[in-house]
């Protein structure tokens, strides 16, 4: 049995008195103890989507209409917000992508983590503070004794997702979810916050899912890639092998637009069209619209998961390209 086992996962909103329209159509996933998954796509793919389903924190209207995600055998969505709230936070972390958003800015950093540490533990005042500068301490925070005291405001980007991240390993979780942990950050300090996370959950054998737009991020730090577009997973199976030899034309399409692919001097290459919105899903594939290898197969009908790809005229080879 997977640590973490998502079953056709689907999220509708109401659209109408009648009607529903769905943001996540069908995903389904496992994930190991100490694995770590990329989820990829563009903005409206439904990675975000996923997150709250998984730590069922979708807000109303929107809700879970179909599927199971289990965590250790137990399925997340018939649990009561009590029983929840003992493992969202607790066993599962979130690493959200702007943590000003994340972290209250009229209390410390020191108040923060010790309030999250009382929430989920019986502990002492006292063994909860000496916990905090302990994780700040091994996310590389100088100071971290002075820094307790510390309002959010005063630290920087770079040091404010540093904290994030202590916070979200406080509880000593199974599994962390990363939702763009370093889109506000610039260059240099995104790939010490990357460095972070990929040495954090290999030295504490925590699994991690990892959002972001990035295949060049996922490559050095995932082992199991998804790619989502429209609701819907396209591409699934092992990071190195899809990013090596990608299958569906989205993929490709991806890979393609990396900046390290464009020769010096040129035009870096961009997939044509945008992606639609849920709203406004065009019938089969939902993205024959933009894809040159579309029929009239394509058109018409949805293609189902087959041999990690859901496409019917997957590229065949690593020279192969859109």
């Amino acid at each position: 049995m997977a640590m973490l086992e998502i079953d056709d996962l689907r999220v509708a909103f109401p659209r109408g008195k009648t009607d529903e329209i769905e943001a996540l159509r069908g995903v389904s996933l496992r994930l190991e103890k100490g694995e770590r998954l990329g989820v990829v796509g563009e903005s409206g793919a439904g990675k975000s989507m996923l997150a709250f389903a998984i730590l069922n924190l979708i807000a109303e209207p929107g809700r879970v209409s179909h599927g199971e995600v289990r965590f250790e055998g137990e399925n997340l969505l018939d649990l009561s917000d009590r029983q929840i709230r003992s493992i969202r936070g607790n066993r599962i972390s979130m690493i959200f992508q702007d943590p000003m958003v994340t972290l209250n800015p009229v209390l410390t950093i020191g108040q923060q983590m010790i309030e999250t540490l009382k929430a989920h533990r019986r502990i002492s005042r006292r063994e909860a503070h000496r916990l905090s500068v302990e994780k700040l301490k091994m996310v590389a925070i100088p100071s971290a004794e002075s820094r307790m005291d510390a309002y959010p405001h005063e630290l920087s980007g770079g040091l404010r997702q540093r904290v994030v991240i202590a916070i979200a390993l406080l509880t000593d979780p199974e599994l962390i979810i990363a939702d763009e942990p370093t889109t506000a950050l610039d260059v240099t300090i995104q790939a010490e916050i990357m460095a972070l996370i990929l040495k954090l959950c290999r030295e504490n054998d925590v699994a991690l899912i990892l959002i972001t737009h990035d295949l060049g991020v996922v490559a050095e730090v995932t082992q199991k890639l998804m790619i989502m577009y429209a609701g819907k997973c396209v591409e699934a199976g092992d990071t190195q092998t899809i990013i090596g030899n990608p299958k569906h034309p989205y993929t490709s399409g991806l890979l393609q637009a990396l900046p390290q692919k464009a020769e010096r001097g040129t035009k870096l290459y961009q997939i044509p069209g945008s992606m639609p919105p849920i709203t406004a899903l065009p019938n089969g594939c939902p993205y024959h619209p933009r894809c040159p290898r579309a029929t009239e197969e394509c058109r018409a009908f949805m293609p189902d998961m087959k041999q990690g790809v859901a496409c019917y005229h997957p590229l065949l080879s690593a020279e192969e390209t859109v």
